[in-house]
């Protein structure tokens, strides 16, 4: 099912949704035929999977942060950007006061505000994180439909933050901040390369060797999470030139992670899908709301300092969208001096996220 939604996510219907999505839906749809075991009749190798394969993907993924290459993005794109971390918390709190979620979802509440505050300030590896943490991937609709409600609103967004630098254009007028960037191409996040025998070797080493550490961890000091721990010793050893050099750790990462979303799918019943109808709109009401506060904040703070709207769109699309989708905004405005530090500020998210997530649950 891996195989079968990475190709249909390249098709011009699955682009849509994604692969992520779709292996989630293809192997829901096998769960409810009985072809595969579903989350009535889970099997030990799911077990397995959510304890050790998914936090390990969440290593590999972060491997791919440098923080020392994010100051080339510049003050004006880093300033932004924690902006737009700090507007995403801010949407989170000032929605959950407003609607009060916790009234249908309950505790869960808790742990889906801090989920999505980790995927709109870095991405999906910060949701999984925060969702491991607490072992609310095995609360499968659920967990699905979190994940459903977060792919509507970011697309969504796209829309928005395509439109929004042409309508403010017309009520205040901006002006470009960041110079030319081009001197920095290709000095970024590399390329995938294909994987050689020593990629494999070290990242498998260093992925298990992390899990262990994290895991002992834990053991002696029960206060801090493992997957912090994990995350933390992730973003420590990219910033290292032998680590940063392994070929294919966000590919290996990412297969991982697929294999994580194709268990989750399999614990989707439809006999617990009735369910999801108020809690489902609540999701997306609660979420919606946290964004378009996210939105607000970012513009107001971003026009009254930078005033580059073209610029302030992108970077609250690297919070809510992540990178690729920032990446995209920038070629679409033809800001290429802005595609180098689109990219950069992504892997930023990714290192913040995680750490707010955990700060909003704690708060709640």
């Amino acid at each position: 099912m891996v195989v079968a939604a990475v190709y249909a996510g390249k098709t011009k219907f699955g682009k849509q949704f994604g692969a992520a999505l779709l292996v989630i839906l293809f192997t829901a749809v096998l769960a409810n035929l009985k072809i595969i075991p579903s989350a009535s009749n889970s099997i030990p190798l799911y077990d397995g999977i959510f304890k050790y394969i998914a936090p390990i993907s969440i290593f590999y993924l972060l491997l791919n942060v440098n923080l020392v290459s994010i100051k080339r993005a510049g003050l004006p794109m880093i300033g932004l950007f924690l902006v737009g971390s700090l507007a995403t918390t801010l949407g989170i709190l000032i929605s959950w006061v407003l609607l009060s979620p916790e009234n249908i979802l309950g505790e869960d509440g808790k742990v889906i505000a801090g989920m999505l505050t980790g995927t709109y300030t870095g991405g999906s590896v910060n949701f999984n994180a925060v969702a491991l943490e607490y072992d609310f991937q095995e609360k499968g609709i659920l967990y699905a439909g979190t994940i459903a409600v977060d792919n509507v609103v970011t697309t969504l967004w796209i829309v928005v933050t395509l439109a929004f630098p042409v309508v403010l254009r017309r009520f205040w007028k901006d002006k470009k901040v960041l110079k030319s960037y081009e001197h920095l191409e290709k000095k970024g996040r590399p390329e995938e390369e294909s994987m050689d025998l020593h990629s494999l070797m070290w990242l498998l080493f260093l992925g298990v060797g992390a899990y262990f550490v994290s895991d002992v961890i834990k053991q002696l000091v029960p206060q801090i999470p493992s997957i912090l721990t994990l995350s933390t010793i992730g973003i420590l050893l990219a910033q290292t030139k032998f680590v940063s050099g392994l070929k294919g750790s966000h590919n290996l990462g990412l297969y991982l992670v697929f294999l994580f979303l194709a268990v989750i799918g399999a614990y989707c019943e439809l006999s617990a899908v009735t369910a999801l109808k108020d809690i489902g709109l609540a999701l997306l009401l609660f979420t919606a709301l946290a964004v378009l506060l996210h939105g607000i904040i970012v513009i107001v703070m971003g026009g009254l300092v930078y005033r580059d709207w073209e610029m302030i769109a992108i970077v609250s699309q690297a919070n809510v969208g992540g990178g690729t989708t920032a990446i995209a905004l920038a070629e679409s405005f033809n800001r290429k001096e802005l595609i180098l530090p689109a990219i950069l500020v992504g892997t930023l998210g990714n290192a913040l996220g995680t750490y707010l997530g955990f700060l909003v649950v704690f708060i709640l």
